[in-house]
């Protein structure tokens, strides 16, 4: 049911060619997903970072160099994030997979209070020993302890590919 509901909803608003199935997005394509974020992320943050401290940034003593540091480490990629997930239902990473997070219940678009927990989760899924994350790839609906927290799935189109591969004989 909650699927049929996520179908859906990307028919209504999302971008995703769907023959009508959907799948959950386990662990190896999220995790090439959050490669492509954290790469889009550090481009956004170490010029901002450069421009505030200087080259010595790495080189520092200390976990933040000031309020700055937290403002571009922490509370921009926050909001980058956060925004991405409310006005398009993805990260540019998982836009690459074709995927969408959606309300593990309804099937639609998840509300700004469980992606703002969804977003904490994250924190808390990567403190031991980052099993919270890992759980993805045991989970039967591939839900992270993040997902779990924000009653969140992360769903894309079943059959992504137009046509089947043939090979003439």
């Amino acid at each position: 049911m909650a699927l049929a509901r996520a179908r859906h909803w990307f028919e209504r608003g999302g971008n995703l060619d769907t023959d009508g199935e959907l799948e959950y997005v386990g662990f190896w394509p999220r995790v090439g997903a959050m490669l492509i974020d954290t790469l889009l992320t550090f481009l956004l943050t170490t010029p901002l970072l450069f421009m505030v401290y200087g080259r010595q940034y790495y080189a520092m003593p200390g976990f933040l160099q000031g309020p700055w540091d937290f403002v571009v480490s922490y509370l921009l990629p926050a909001a980058v994030v956060i925004g991405c997930w409310e006005k398009w239902g993805a990260t540019p990473g998982k836009m690459a997979i074709g995927a969408k997070i959606v309300d593990a219940g309804t099937g639609e678009a998840p509300e700004l209070s469980q992606l703002i927990g969804r977003y904490i989760g994250y924190f808390l899924a990567s403190i031991p020993l980052l099993l919270g994350l890992i759980w993805v790839g045991f989970d039967r609906k591939k839900q992270g302890w993040h997902d779990m927290f924000a009653g969140t799935v992360v769903v894309r189109a079943k059959h992504r590919n137009p046509e089947p591969v043939r090979f003439e004989s």
